[in-house]
């Protein structure tokens, strides 16, 4: 079983759906998917003023959420996985507190989606996708009240842990195609300037991919069923579809 937590924001709810059923058509594996939302999380209460999306500071809550034990996976909802997550899943190493993918790049927009500001910073990006190694002793120290004390520049570096502890995964494992361009061998797509909902980033690179799943999210496989039906003459409406006639 592999524990997924998917940020979740209600001004793009629609990302988290996608994201989630990508992990689901290609997982070889059992998923336990958790939309991580701060409605849902008692006992933590956001005190930061500077997000840019309702998850930015909870993602560090993993390690409690697990109870401090195991390993889980956490990724940014505006994501599209583009195969299968049980060999990201494989690249665990228990000597690590957690493995990311190690980012070294100046964005191309100081604002992004929503008008959220676009700041530089060291390990920018390094906390969009984390396999968090949550027994890990170094972990021990993340708590509700050390998220919520910490700066985001505490977080987001993970400055509690020695470099030699922050593992590093294959940059195709969270490939920012809106700042590096489009990557046909990339295994996970990351929109950090805007998910393909957003009008303004609708076009960006790769998109087309989002917009896909988005519809086989809403996908229903249908059966052929002739008239007459609801409103018309001979619609019986006591099962909702069409009854023949005698």
């Amino acid at each position: 079983m592999i524990n997924v937590f998917i940020g979740f924001d209600p001004r793009e709810a629609v990302a988290y759906h996608v994201c989630a059923n990508s992990f689901i058509r290609h997982s070889s594996m059992p998923l336990a998917l958790t939309p991580l939302a701060l409605k849902g999380l008692s006992g933590y209460q956001e005190t930061h003023q500077d997000g840019s999306n309702q998850f930015i500071y909870s993602r560090f809550l993993l390690p409690h959420l697990m109870g401090y034990k195991g390993w889980a996976l956490f990724v940014d909802g505006d994501m599209l996985v583009r195969d299968d997550i049980a060999k990201l899943w494989a690249m665990r190493d228990d000597s690590k507190a957690v493995m990311c993918v190690h980012h070294d790049y100046k964005t191309k927009m100081e604002t992004k989606y929503l008008g959220a500001r676009n700041a530089n910073y060291p390990r920018k990006n390094w906390s969009s996708v984390v396999l968090w190694n949550c027994g890990h002793p170094a972990n021990a120290v993340v708590t509700p009240e050390f998220v919520m004390k910490s700066t985001g520049a505490q977080l987001h570096r993970f400055t509690w842990l020695q470099d030699e502890q922050i593992g590093e995964l294959p940059k195709v494992w969270n490939w920012l195609p809106d700042e590096f361009g489009a990557n046909p061998e990339a295994k996970l797509l990351h929109w950090t300037l805007g998910t393909p909902c957003f009008h303004e980033f609708a076009h960006a690179p790769m998109a087309e991919e989002w917009h896909r799943e988005k519809l086989l999210t809403d996908y229903s496989m249908q059966r052929v069923v002739e008239g007459p039906f609801e409103g018309e003459e001979g619609y019986d409406p006591s099962f909702g579809m069409v009854q023949a006639a005698e």
